[in-house]
């Protein structure tokens, strides 16, 4: 059966904010630098950084273990990435999936970016990439049918499962 459509509605309520709009025009303080400056914790939603790159929860997440991974410094793509920090961000991004993996157990995994606002970019000015692990048959009554998506755990617990991971 062909997927017709991608209900995200559990997003509008940042998605149609005047936080979302000011970073999507590139004014106000950036959400992702903000947490590059903050320590791992369970309250900041970070949970593993090094000098170059760091890993954060997703706070609207798509599914259970949705993280982030993100470069410190303030660039919107690959290209404005230096060596350092290239190479940081793609073994970051390497953690983060063996992290999940570990964590979750799950049939597969969605890794991906996008790059500028009319690709998506719910932020475009601070490069990010998304992992989410993904089962077979993860699609339920509820997603299919009622466009909502049911979380079956906090954020915190997310952290909890996944931070013993990053060592």
């Amino acid at each position: 059966m062909p997927l017709e459509r991608f209900a995200a509605s559990w997003r509008e309520v940042y998605v149609t904010s005047p936080d979302a709009a000011a970073n999507a025009r590139g004014e106000g303080e950036c959400v992702f630098c903000s947490l590059a400056a903050m320590e791992p914790s369970q309250e900041s939603g970070v949970l593993w950084r090094d000098d170059d790159s760091f890993v954060t929860l997703n706070a609207f997440p798509y599914g259970s273990g949705h993280l982030l991974v993100l470069p410190r410094r303030h660039v919107a793509g690959l290209g404005d990435l230096s060596e350092a920090e290239y190479a940081s961000f793609f073994l970051t991004l390497r953690r983060t999936v063996i992290a999940l993996e570990a964590a979750y157990g799950a049939d597969g995994m969605n890794v991906g970016m996008n790059l500028g606002q009319a690709a998506g970019a719910g932020i475009p000015k601070h490069l990010h990439a998304h992992a989410l692990p993904r089962w077979n048959g993860d699609t339920n009554f509820m997603s299919t049918i009622a466009e909502t998506r049911v979380l079956p755990e906090s954020l915190a617990s997310t952290w909890n499962k996944v931070v013993v991971h990053f060592g």
